[in-house]
């Protein structure tokens, strides 16, 4: 397999910041006890109570799809449903993972810009202690939406409020949770905890992170049996302190939002450069690190041999752009001048 030129398909496709290797190449120093007994482990665990409060409970996993998993099989039984997006990642991107581990229904609903609202849910809120009927467990959101949008503060509290009106409970899967902070200018307590999320899977993956992602549970009543599970769904890595060092890295000095900062900031670059071609129709609110937009069908082929990208929806058609932590303007620039050319 070829290297691939530096694009612009994913930010799953960037490499890992310095400063996450280093703090891994420090942690890489005699032995230490194994599956999160470590100071690493322990430490990371410790910010994010800092962050997030005492009570919250965190379990490291190895990825976005096992975060999602144990954060729904935790709370759900077989003959339940989740609640979410047709554009999920829970319900497009996991090979059906949630479904065959939870056993859960997924109930996807269409979205408006990657968003679900309380009266899109409530058609869906039906059959409870009817027995013919799976009964209603989560509601999932994701944080930045798989279109690049992001949830208010306020959209996030109707959901939870609808959620637990209906003893239900409100996920977040936050693989791009970071460039959301940074777009609402937030603490990620402020957007999550604050509003009522009740489960958070907390990426760091896509934003300079090697691998390993945090399950975060803010009712720890919840967690009696998530070890177990954990366990018996593969995601307990034994040398967890090189996860653990990661986050150290990650939450220092706020390398997070400097990372999730240079992304977003490139993805104005970009669209306010292609606003100006008007072959391009952007067709979503650019509010973090993704760019959306219907671009002429015979330019598609040829630039993507420039910049590697995927389309997205090939009826319309319409490719999605994504910047990362180590995105350049130089980058953005070259590209916007393939396109042009291209066009002429």
């Amino acid at each position: 397999m070829t290297t691939i030129k530096k694009g612009f398909a994913s930010d799953n496709n960037s490499g890992v910041h310095p400063s996450v290797l280093k703090s891994m190449e420090a942690a890489n120093i005699g032995h230490v006890v194994g599956y999160g007994d470590d100071k690493y482990t322990q430490k990371a665990i410790s910010l994010f109570k800092e962050k997030f409060g005492q009570n919250t409970e965190v379990f490291f996993v190895f990825n976005g799809t096992g975060a999602n998993v144990l954060s729904l099989s935790t709370v759900t039984q077989s003959f339940n449903s989740i609640i979410c997006a047709e554009t999920a990642h829970i319900q497009e991107d996991e090979c059906g993972a949630p479904e065959k581990f939870t056993g859960c229904k997924l109930l996807p609903i269409e979205p408006e810009n990657g968003k679900i609202s309380p009266d899109s849910i409530r058609p869906h809120l039906k059959g409870f202690d009817f027995e013919h009927h799976s009964q209603p467990k989560v509601i999932s959101i994701s944080q930045v939406t798989e279109m690049g949008t992001v949830y208010r503060p306020e959209e996030i509290k109707a959901l939870a409020d609808l959620a637990h009106s209906n003893n239900m409970f409100l996920h977040m899967d936050g693989a791009r949770i970071a460039n959301a902070a940074v777009a609402l200018n937030m603490d990620f307590r402020e957007f999550t905890l604050d509003c009522g999320v009740d489960i958070l899977s907390f990426g760091g993956t896509k934003n300079g992170m090697m691998m390993g992602e945090a399950v975060l549970f803010f009712n720890p009543e919840l967690t009696g049996m998530t070890k177990y599970i954990r366990k018996q769904s593969m995601q307990l890595y034994s040398k967890m302190r090189f996860v653990g060092a990661q986050f150290l890295a990650y939450f220092e000095n706020d390398l997070w939002k400097e990372a999730a900062g240079h992304a977003n900031k490139m993805a104005q670059l970009l669209k306010t450069e292609v606003e100006k071609i008007p072959e391009i129709q952007i067709t979503q609110p650019v509010v973090a690190n993704g760019v959306f937009a219907v671009v002429p069908r015979k330019i598609i082929e040829p630039l993507q041999k420039r910049f590697f990208f995927y389309i997205w929806d090939d009826l319309k058609p319409e490719v999605r752009w994504m910047t990362s932590f180590d995105t350049t303007e130089e980058e953005i620039l070259e590209f916007v001048i393939s396109i042009k050319e291209l066009l002429s």
